[in-house]
């Protein structure tokens, strides 16, 4: 199991002096919507220049202008870069073609997707498949439960990742349904008392 670390709702310099204080313990650094919106590809360069062995994600969340947004990411040095499972299949087509071309990867978000969707998405294997439970739910409605998700669509070896208000406490019962391979924590991480602590007990997790 690996961890995301999603950095969102700050400055680029917040995200790369948080991030040095965590880098010992995760695996794969998000560069958040929130930083992309704001800062646009300067924040994704920015981490790939101060964590260049580390895997940066561009959470940039494609739903259509594929190939101008992948390549925009790529060139960027994400190695990771989002598409909404909720966009047309000629968009996801495009950016799985981008993403081979630059031997990157993609990673499908499954937010609101209908059980439908998530199987005719089950062709792309190997894109990373995202079961995320979005930010509006955690905050407005104050839910944040994994617990539920159908895992049956997918086959051996296909990657899964998850995402939304992951806790330590919420970790196994994740592992047990989903088990995912990657683990997007955010505010567990960054907002905890002591960033570096936090995230070292998320990986006494992940080695177990």
């Amino acid at each position: 199991m690996k961890i995301q670390l999603a950095l969102d709702r700050m400055e680029i310099k917040e995200a790369v002096d948080l991030t040095k204080k965590v880098e010992d313990s995760i695996d794969w650094i998000e560069v958040g919507t929130s930083l992309i919106k704001e800062f646009g590809m300067t924040s994704v360069r920015e981490m790939k220049q101060n964590f260049p062995t580390k895997t940066i994600v561009a959470d940039i969340k494609t739903i259509d202008n594929a190939r101008y947004e992948f390549e925009m990411c790529f060139e960027a040095g994400a190695d990771v870069a989002t598409v909404m499972g909720v966009s047309p299949l000629v968009t996801i087509d495009t950016c799985m073609e981008v993403a081979k071309r630059y031997n990157k990867t993609v990673m499908i978000d499954l937010l609101n997707t209908t059980e439908q969707q998530k199987s005719e998405l089950m062709k792309y294997k190997e894109a990373v498949f995202c079961e995320h439970v979005s930010k509006d739910q955690q905050e407005e409605l104050g839910a944040a439960n994994h617990g539920s998700t159908d895992n049956s669509l997918y086959t051996p070896g296909m990657k899964i990742a998850a995402a939304g208000g992951i806790t330590l406490d919420s970790l196994d019962l994740l592992r047990k349904t989903l088990n995912p391979e990657i683990v997007i924590i955010g505010s567990a991480i960054t907002k905890a008392e002591n960033p570096a602590e936090a995230a070292a007990k998320f990986k006494l997790v992940e080695v177990k």
